[in-house]
C-alpha cells in the first residue's frame, strides 16, 4: 500500500510549492497533490505549458486543475489546446472543462475550433435579463405547483440547452424571483421567528407521490416516455379471455407492482432507482406495490439483509402494501412444476453443467442438441423428480428442465433449469425442501400468483421475457406484463456484492455502511437526505437505455439539495485561539444569528461572543500577500456574523515555529477610529463554559474517493485501485453551541414523523400476518436513524451528524470536490 499523505514529505511539497505557483491557494495546492495520479497529470500540464510564467488568477488555476481530473485521458494536443483555452478565457467554468475533454476524447486534435466552442459553450455569455426570460419560458412549459418544486425546477432549467451555460447563481436567482411573484413568498418565512434553532423541514414520504420533491417532475417521469407507455391494467395479453377476466376481478382494474430483492446483500445506490419506479409508478396510479423477498437460494440468505431491505425501502420513503417471499409460493411452485412434467414440456435430466454448455453451442456456438434425458416418458420424470424432493439425490445429480425450444435463437428458450437439488436448511420452511426452484421458474409464477400489473425490471432481463410468457402460457396461468428500463450505474465506484464484501473483510473500509460506500446504508449513514436521493433518480428520467452517472454529479446533486434545506452553523476544524485585547474578561455578547440566510422557516439561534474565540489555523498566516484577505500580522478580517472585524496585534509559536495562539483587536470602534470595512469573513466560535460553547468534537474524518480511476470496476486488480489517502482525521474540530438546540429538536421531529408513517402504514397494510412469523415488520426505530440530524458548516460543508449512545458522530459532505468527512464527538 502507497505511504500516507505527508505533506512536509519534500516531493509532494516541492509538489505543493509548484501548484501554489500556478495560482492555486494553499489548501487547493495541497488537495491537487493529494491524489498521486491527477497530481502528476497537474505536473505535467504545469510544465509542458509553462503555466508558471502565464500569471493564472486563482479562479484559472483551479480550472486546470479541475482538468487535470478529467482530461487525464488525453493526449498532449489536446491537453495544451484546452489550457490554452481556459488561459486565454474562453473556458470560464468546470462544466465547461468537463464538456471539452468529453468532447476531445472522441474528437481529437487537429480540433475544429467551431465544433468545439458550441460544444462547451465558448462564447455564450447571457446577460442577467435573458437568463431572466429564459428561465420565464421554461416555466411556462413546465406544470409548476409551488415554491415544492424550486429545487427539480433549478435542476430542469439548468439541463436545458438554452440555460446549460447560465451562471448557475443566475438562474437560481431567477427562478426564486419568478417563484415569488407567481406563488408569493414562502409562507413558512413569515412564521414563527423563535430563537431555538430548528430541525430541516422533512418531506413526508408514506407514498411515493410524497417521497418526489416536485409534483411536476414526478408526472414527467410516471406519464411521459418509458413509464408513460406502458400498458393499463389488463390489456396484458393472456392465452385465455377468463385469465384477464379472473385478474381484473381480483384486482378491481388496479396496478399492482412489486420489488423482488434477493436477500443474500445490502441494496445500494442502483437499487434506489429500482424502488422509486415500482413503488413509485404504483402509487402514482393509485395502486399497490408489494415487497417480495426472493429467498431461493437458502445458502445466501441471512436475517440482517430482510431488515436492512425493508429498512432502507421505508428510508427511501415508501410502504409496502404487503411483505411476501417467494418460498411462501414453494408448494404451489412444486405442484405447477408437476403439472408442467404431466404435459410433457419438462423433465429431469442428469447432465452435467459442462455437457450442458457443450450441448448449447459449447464457445464455438455450434449447433445445439437435445439431451438423452429429454425424450424419456413424462412418467419416468414425475418419478425422478419426486424423486429428487424426497432427497435420493445429492447436489449435481438431477435437475429438472423445462422443454423449450433449442432451435430458438434466444437462449432462454434452451430449456432453462427450473428446479435443482439443494439440501440446505431455509430461513422460513426449514428443512422441508430438498430441492429448491431458480428464478427463471419462480420469478414469472409468483408474479402471477400476486396478479402483477407490471413487472417491472432492469434491461438485462429482455431476453428472459420470452421465457417469462412462455413459462405461464405453457401452464396456462395469468400472464403478467414484463417491461425493462434501464439500469443506474454510477462510474468511480464499485457495486457488486462479491466485491464490496472483499473491501469489508479487507479492512479497506470499516464495514458496508462505511461512508465511502454507495450502499444505501453508506448513504444513509453519510448523513444524505433520502428524499435527495429520490429527487435525484426522478431528475434523470426513466428510459430503456442504462443510466451511467458519474459519482461527481451524484454529489453536486446531493449538495445542490443540502443548499437549501440544511441549517448552517458555525464550525471550525483546526481551532487556533484568539484573544481579544481591548474587551474586559467578563466580556459576553449574546448574537442571534439566522440559521439559514435564505431560508427562514429553518429558525434562528443564539451564540455568545466572548473575550476568547477560536478560528481556523487554516485562515491566518505570517506572510501577507496583495491576493490574500485573511487573517496576518497587522491585517484586519470580519468574523462571519460576529458584531466587529478583528485586527491582529501579536502572535504565539511553539519551539518548531508553528503559531499556537493570536492577539488581536476589536474593532469596534470605541477608540474613536472607524470600524474598516473587511475584505473578508472568517469562521469563529466563542469560549464561553456557561452556554456551553464551544461544542468539542473528539475526531473528524474527512473522506476522499475510495478509488484513484474513474471506473474501478473495470480494473483487472481493483483493490490495487485503492486510493490509500482516502480518509484523513483531524482532533479537537469545534462547533457552535447551537449545535444542541438543533440536534433535539431535529431528533424531536423525527421521532414524530417516524410515528405518524409507522401508524399509518399499519392501518393500510393487509391485516393477515401470522404471529409466529419472522417477517421484518414495520417500525418507528427504522426511520429515526443516527443521521436525523446534520447541518451545513458554512465554509467548511454540509454536516451530517450522527447520534450513538456513547457518543456523537458528525458526517460531513464538504463542499469541494469529492470529497467528504465524518466528525465524532464525545456526549
Amino acid at each position: 500500500m502507497a505511504p500516507k499523505f505527508d505533506p512536509s514529505d519534500p516531493v509532494i511539497a516541492e509538489l505543493i510549492a509548484t501548484f501554489e505557483g500556478v495560482g492555486l491557494t494553499k489548501s487547493k495546492a495541497t488537495d491537487a497533490a493529494r491524489n498521486p495520479k491527477n497530481a502528476a497529470v497537474l505536473k505535467e500540464l504545469v510544465d509542458q505549458n509553462n503555466l508558471q510564467s502565464k500569471s493564472l488568477d486563482e479562479k484559472k488555476a483551479s480550472l486546470v486543475a479541475s482538468f487535470a481530473i478529467s482530461g487525464g485521458r488525453l493526449g498532449q494536443a489536446e491537453r495544451t489546446y484546452v489550457v490554452d483555452a481556459i488561459a486565454d478565457g474562453r473556458l470560464k467554468s468546470v462544466d465547461q472543462v468537463s464538456a471539452s475533454a468529453k468532447y476531445l476524447e472522441s474528437h481529437p486534435a487537429p480540433v475544429n475550433d467551431t465544433e468545439f466552442n458550441e460544444e462547451c459553450g465558448v462564447g455564450v455569455d447571457l446577460a442577467p435579463e435573458e437568463i431572466s426570460s429564459r428561465v420565464q419560458s421554461h416555466f411556462e412549459a413546465q406544470a409548476v405547483e409551488g415554491w415544492s418544486s424550486l429545487m427539480s425546477f433549478i435542476n430542469s432549467a439548468k439541463a436545458t440547452r438554452e440555460l446549460r451555460w447560465a451562471p448557475p447563481l443566475e438562474v437560481k436567482t431567477s427562478a426564486e424571483r419568478l417563484f415569488t411573484e407567481k406563488f408569493g413568498a414562502k409562507e413558512a418565512a413569515t412564521k414563527g421567528k423563535g430563537k431555538e434553532l430548528k430541525a430541516p423541514p422533512k418531506t413526508t414520504a408514506s407514498n411515493p407521490t410524497e417521497a418526489t420533491t416536485s409534483k411536476s417532475n414526478e408526472r414527467t417521469v410516471f406519464e411521459e416516455g418509458f413509464l408513460g407507455k406502458l400498458h393499463k391494467p389488463g390489456e396484458n395479453p393472456q392465452i385465455h379471455p377468463h385469465l384477464r377476466e379472473a385478474h381484473l376481478a381480483a384486482t378491481g382494474g388496479k396496478v399492482f407492482t412489486r420489488f423482488p430483492p434477493e436477500p443474500n446483500g445490502f441494496l445500494h445506490i442502483g437499487h434506489s432507482k429500482a424502488i422509486f419506479v415500482n413503488f413509485g409508478y404504483a402509487a402514482h396510479n393509485n395502486g399497490l406495490c408489494y415487497l417480495r423477498y426472493d429467498d431461493t437460494n437458502p445458502e445466501a440468505e441471512e436475517a440482517k439483509y430482510f431488515e436492512s431491505i425493508l429498512e432502507m425501502i421505508r428510508w427511501l420513503g415508501y410502504e409496502p402494501w404487503k411483505i411476501t417471499y417467494s418460498s411462501d409460493y414453494f408448494q404451489e411452485l412444486f405442484d405447477l412444476a408437476v403439472e408442467l412434467v404431466k404435459r410433457d414440456k419438462a423433465y429431469v435430466c442428469h447432465c452435467t453443467a459442462e455437457e450442458i454448455y457443450a450441448a448449447r453451442g459449447g464457445d464455438s456456438r455450434g449447433p445445439r442438441t437435445a439431451c438423452s434425458h429429454r425424450s424419456r416418458p413424462v412418467e419416468e420424470s414425475l418419478e425422478k423428480f419426486v424423486a429428487m424432493k424426497d432427497g435420493k439425490y445429492e447436489h449435481g445429480e438431477a435437475i429438472l428442465r423445462m422443454k423449450q425450444d433449442l432451435e430458438d435463437g434466444n437462449p432462454q428458450m434452451w430449456d432453462l433449469v427450473a428446479y435443482r437439488v439443494l439440501d440446505a436448511p431455509h430461513h422460513r420452511t426449514g428443512t422441508q425442501w430438498k430441492i429448491y426452484p431458480t428464478y427463471d421458474f419462480t420469478h414469472c409464477l409468483c408474479d402471477s400468483f400476486e396478479n402483477i400489473s407490471h413487472s417491472l425490471c432492469t434491461t438485462e432481463f429482455i431476453t428472459s421475457r420470452q421465457s417469462y410468457d412462455w413459462l405461464c402460457d405453457a401452464l396456462e396461468v395469468y400472464k403478467p406484463r414484463q417491461s425493462e428500463y434501464g439500469r443506474l450505474n454510477l462510474t468511480g465506484t464499485i457495486m457488486s456484492k462479491r466485491k464490496i464484501l472483499k473491501l469489508v473483510k479487507g479492512k479497506y473500509v470499516r464495514d458496508w455502511d462505511d461512508p465511502r460506500l454507495y450502499t444505501l446504508i453508506a448513504l444513509r449513514r453519510r448523513g444524505i437526505p433520502p428524499e435527495a436521493i429520490i429527487n435525484f433518480v426522478s431528475t434523470l428520467g426513466v428510459s430503456t437505455g442504462v443510466t451511467n452517472i458519474q459519482t461527481t454529479r451524484f454529489e453536486q446533486s446531493i449538495r445542490q439539495y443540502l443548499e437549501n434545506t440544511a441549517p448552517r452553523l458555525l464550525m471550525v476544524l483546526k481551532p487556533l485561539k484568539v484573544t481579544l485585547e481591548n474587551v474586559s474578561d467578563d466580556y459576553v455578547q449574546m448574537i442571534e444569528k439566522p440559521l439559514h440566510p435564505k431560508v427562514a422557516e429553518l429558525g434562528k439561534g443564539t451564540i455568545p461572543f466572548t473575550k476568547t474565540i477560536y478560528i481556523d489555523a487554516d485562515d491566518f498566516r505570517l506572510q501577507d500577500s496583495k491576493d490574500y484577505f485573511r487573517l496576518a500580522p497587522g491585517k484586519t478580517v470580519g468574523l462571519f456574523q460576529g458584531p466587529y472585524p478583528i485586527t491582529c496585534t501579536a502572535y504565539k509559536t511553539d519551539d518548531a515555529g508553528n503559531v499556537t495562539e493570536l492577539t488581536c483587536k476589536l474593532e469596534d470602534g470605541s477608540d474613536g477610529k472607524a470600524v474598516p470595512k473587511p475584505k473578508a469573513f472568517i469562521q469563529w466560535v466563542a469560549e464561553h463554559p456557561a452556554s456551553g460553547s464551544p461544542v468539542r468534537i473528539d475526531e473528524t474524518r474527512i473522506f476522499y474517493p475510495l478509488f484513484k480511476s474513474d471506473n474501478p470496476a473495470a480494473e483487472e486488480d481493483f483493490l490495487q485501485d485503492i486510493n490509500p489517502d482516502s480518509e484523513e482525521v483531524i482532533k479537537g474540530a469545534m462547533v457552535e453551541v447551537g449545535f444542541w438546540s438543533l440536534a433535539k429538536s431535529a431528533l424531536q421531529a423525527a421521532k414524530k414523523e417516524a410515528e405518524h408513517r409507522t401508524a399509518k402504514a399499519a392501518l393500510a397494510a393487509p391485516s393477515n400476518a401470522d404471529p409466529k412469523d419472522d417477517t421484518p415488520v414495520a417500525t418507528a426505530e427504522q426511520l429515526i436513524g443516527n443521521e436525523a440530524v446534520r447541518f451545513q458548516g458554512l465554509r467548511v460543508g454540509d454536516a451530517i451528524l450522527m447520534l450513538r449512545a456513547d457518543r456523537i458522530e458528525h458526517y460531513i459532505t464538504i463542499n469541494h470536490k469529492e470529497r467528504s468527512s465524518c466528525v465524532s464527538s464525545s456526549t
